[in-house]
């Protein structure tokens, strides 16, 4: 059996990840691995095509860092604190990139997350950081739709 050290399980705050735990538990608890978890908030540098001013882009992005980090801090103690080996992980940029980076720094073994379950246009449209995840990855991925989790 592979050995399975470290894995990934990449949130979003604005869906329900809570509803991925008791997969992500049984993978965990299964081989005694370390859970990373990472939120990647969208980097806002991209809409500077606008005429916003620069600093307050920079000013907006910095705000919103600094209130991911509080988020995840709160959730890391509410929703993973039964995790003994836990790293939490805060990003800024295209989520599937930094996904990916952070798979390849930390040598995770396994990418455990959820899919919006998007179809159709929507699908084409916004495209699917899973599916990103899956044609790159340096590991596994399980992939979990929302109905199922």
């Amino acid at each position: 059996m592979p050995k399975v050290e470290k894995i990934l399980f990449p949130i979003d705050f604005a869906e329900k990840f809570e509803t991925f735990l008791p997969w992500v538990s049984t993978f965990v608890e299964k081989f005694g691995a370390t859970l990373y978890v990472m939120f990647v908030a969208q980097d806002l540098s991209e809409f500077s095509a606008f005429y916003v001013p620069h600093a307050s882009i920079q000013g907006f992005q910095e705000e919103a860092l600094a209130a991911a980090q509080n988020k995840m801090a709160t959730v890391a103690q509410e929703s993973f604190k039964k995790f003994p080996k836990l790293e939490t992980r805060v990003a800024v940029g295209a989520p599937a990139i930094k996904i990916l980076e952070l798979a390849e720094k930390e040598k995770i073994d396994l990418i455990i997350m959820g899919t919006h379950g998007r179809k159709g246009l929507e699908r084409t449209i916004f495209g699917s950081v899973a599916d990103k995840i899956i044609q790159a990855a340096p590991c596994p991925v399980v992939t979990i739709r929302p109905e199922l989790g």
